[in-house]
């Protein structure tokens, strides 16, 4: 038997839950892991522009969160039912999947209300999972009105461990400032520290930045419920490389620069294109790509991520990069000097 999960596991304070984004971006803060040197470091994240150099390249995923909570009322009961977009199946028929909360109280066949007009009407026709519905809404306009309404009842879908409400800042924080392809439904965290100030002092020392895309589905955030995983399987979500990120990176490849994969999904783009001589292809397709040590990474030498929690798929990854026991040596410490973890905390810079 491989890898454990019993492994990733460890006591992680509710106080350390980040519920608030810090009051400007890029003054999170960053612990840097040096795997060479097996040494540790304090900074601010505006301090990554020290780790750079001209010509080496940022890998950033630029996709966008929409805003996937909407809330209903039940026919005839009018129960109040959350409803959390997953994934369109079909723009004509306007079929999605997704999950509703409470799950109990839905059937095949119930209708759902939205909107204080109750102008938005959808109806359950599957159960896909113990969770999961298939909802066709049922709008007789055009599609690009279709989709402005759900924008319009949507709100920017928060993680649950997020126990306040939404608030109107949450709009832009919860959002990347290169974000651009929509069809996420979680940011993709670790690009959340990125400023404007910091993106243009990058540029002017030259770094390149090579965008992809993966939209983040909640395959990312689902629980590991096998010991053994190598028995764990991953929710397919989309990707894209265009020409001009393959060109980039197998330009920094070549010439040997630092790549630095922000983020676990950028990393997981990379790592689902590879060719058989080690360079990136371009792609248009699904990944189900599931990373855990021991790895070989084929693109990437750096990388920015955040302090994640126990037994996620995303702290397998940090741990297949940055070596196990220096990993889990950076968790015991981000847990005693008190970083802050998850969507809204603190970041690391392995290198």
């Amino acid at each position: 038997m491989g890898m454990k999960l019993s492994k990733f596991n460890f006591d992680l304070p509710d106080e350390l839950l980040a519920e608030y984004p810090t009051a400007l971006r890029d003054e999170s803060r960053l612990m840097v892991l040096n795997r060479k040197e097996q040494t540790i470091e304090h900074k601010m994240f505006k301090d990554l522009i020290n780790y750079f150099e001209e010509d080496d390249v940022l890998v950033l995923n630029n996709t966008k969160v929409f805003p996937a909570r909407l809330f209903g009322n039940k026919e005839k009961t009018g129960a109040r039912i959350e409803v959390f977009l997953l994934r369109e199946l079909n723009t004509e028929t306007r079929l999605w999947d997704v999950l509703v909360d409470p799950a109990r109280k839905i059937r095949i066949g119930n209708k759902l209300y939205f909107g204080d007009d109750e102008s938005l009407v959808a109806e359950v026709i599957d159960n896909t999972t113990s969770r999961g519905r298939t909802l066709r809404f049922l709008y007789d306009g055009p599609y690009d009105e279709f989709r402005k309404k759900l924008t319009e009842l949507g709100e920017t879908p928060l993680p649950k461990y997020i126990k306040r409400d939404v608030e109107p800042e949450d709009k832009e924080r919860y959002q990347t400032i290169f974000a651009k392809n929509e069809g996420a439904v979680a940011a993709p965290t670790a690009g959340l520290h990125f400023s404007k100030h910091l993106l243009k002092r990058l540029e002017i020392k030259g770094v390149n930045f090579a965008e992809v895309t993966l939209h983040v589905g909640l395959g990312t955030f689902s629980n590991v419920e096998v010991e053994d995983l190598s028995k764990h399987k991953m929710d397919s979500e989309e990707i894209h490389i265009n020409k001009l990120a393959e060109n980039l990176i197998n330009t920094g490849i070549r010439e040997k620069r630092r790549i630095c994969a922000v983020g676990t999904t950028a990393m997981r783009v990379l790592e689902s294109s590879v060719s058989s001589n080690g360079t990136l292809n371009a792609y248009d397709g699904w990944t189900n790509k599931f990373v855990f040590p021991p790895y070989d990474f084929s693109i990437a030498n750096m990388m920015v991520t955040n302090f994640h929690t126990p037994k996620s798929t995303l702290l397998m990854m940090a741990a297949a990069f940055g070596g196990y026991d220096f990993i889990r040596e950076a968790y015991d410490i981000a847990v005693k000097e008190k970083y802050r973890f998850y969507t809204y905390g603190d970041a690391m810079l392995i290198i």
